[in-house]
């Protein structure tokens, strides 16, 4: 494979910036999809089996524990929402909720795709270890939206069920 040869210094802050440029990127591109794009999962953001309606990150990554401390960035560009605290209580707030959780995980998945990039001017052992970075860096953040998304699913239902019932 043709690689693109720099002096390792120039190289090093080339990696930090393609990094910065590739999450903002990602997040703007996922910023500005249009609402009805996000109005359902697809495949890639559909509920596997394993996942069990979000308990297994729960049970198995303790999610619940260390979600709140991570940074999140939804409102960092215009129109924004952040998934700090939900828009409402009501069906309505809780569907919002929902789509902004499938905008951030496509932005995280985005971003790590960008991670084979790095091959185009990094020396093997250096675009691997960038590319378990971006691994390292975007599953965390792709594990709290699903694992959010997966409850708030589960209380839109039961609150269109209470809903029906009376």
């Amino acid at each position: 494979m043709l690689r693109l040869v720099m002096p390792q210094g120039l190289t090093i802050v080339v990696d930090v910036i393609a990094w910065g440029v590739f999450h903002a990127a990602t997040g703007y591109a996922a910023h500005r999809l249009g609402d009805e794009r996000l109005a359902r999962d697809g495949w890639l953001l559909r509920a596997r089996a394993f996942e069990d309606g979000g308990r297994w990150y729960r049970r198995r990554l303790r999610i619940h524990r260390w979600k709140d401390r991570v940074p999140e960035a939804g409102a960092l560009f215009e129109g924004g929402v952040s998934k700090r605290e939900l828009p409402a209580v009501d069906a309505d707030g809780l569907a919002i909720f929902v789509r902004e959780t499938r905008r951030a995980e496509l932005a995280h998945w985005w971003a790590l795709c960008c991670s084979p990039l790095f091959m185009l001017w990094n020396p093997p052992l250096a675009a691997a270890l960038l590319g378990a970075y971006g691994v390292l860096v975007n599953l965390p953040f792709i594990a709290i939206q699903r694992y959010n998304r997966f409850r708030t699913q589960a209380l839109l239902a039961r609150l269109s069920r209470r809903t029906s019932a009376t």
